[in-house]
């Protein structure tokens, strides 16, 4: 398959990172978000797809459903202790988010270690729709 969408880029942000992930609808556009949110972690192209987490959320609105999305995927990453690479979201009504999360333990000897992250943050965040969708989002380092 090619790819003519970029899937996500990084914008400055005073003291953070912001990002901006794209997809051809939702649910590529958030997957794409956590990529890059790993990205800025790890390089997700040494992160194996060993283990699996699934969860769900339910929000009030797009905005709060990928600031809620965003959370989830720092929670696990930092009570698993796990990196993750392969990000697999179903949307539905209601704003209903299901999502597989694939990755492995961290294990700093083979994972290059980039930044931490410390929060998602709303600032900035924004969920956009037209022929193609582009989320954004700023995390405090």
């Amino acid at each position: 398959m090619v790819r003519s969408m970029k899937r996500f880029e990084y914008f400055e942000a005073t003291a953070d990172i912001g990002l901006r992930a794209y997809g051809k609808d939702m649910e590529e556009a958030f997957e794409n978000a956590g990529l890059a949110i790993f990205n800025i972690i790890s390089d997700t192209s040494g992160i194996a797809p060993l283990r699996e987490i699934e969860f769900e959320i339910t929000s009030e609105d797009d905005v709060s459903l990928l600031y809620d999305y965003l959370e989830e995927l720092l929670f696990y990453h930092e009570v698993e202790f796990m990196l993750f690479s392969r990000f697999d979201v179903e949307i539905s009504e209601g704003f209903h988010l299901k999502a597989k999360i694939t990755g492995e333990e961290i294990d700093w000897e083979r994972h290059e270690r980039k930044t931490e992250i410390k929060a998602i943050t709303f600032h900035r965040m924004a969920v956009k729709k037209a022929d193609n969708v582009e989320v954004q989002a700023i995390v405090d380092l």
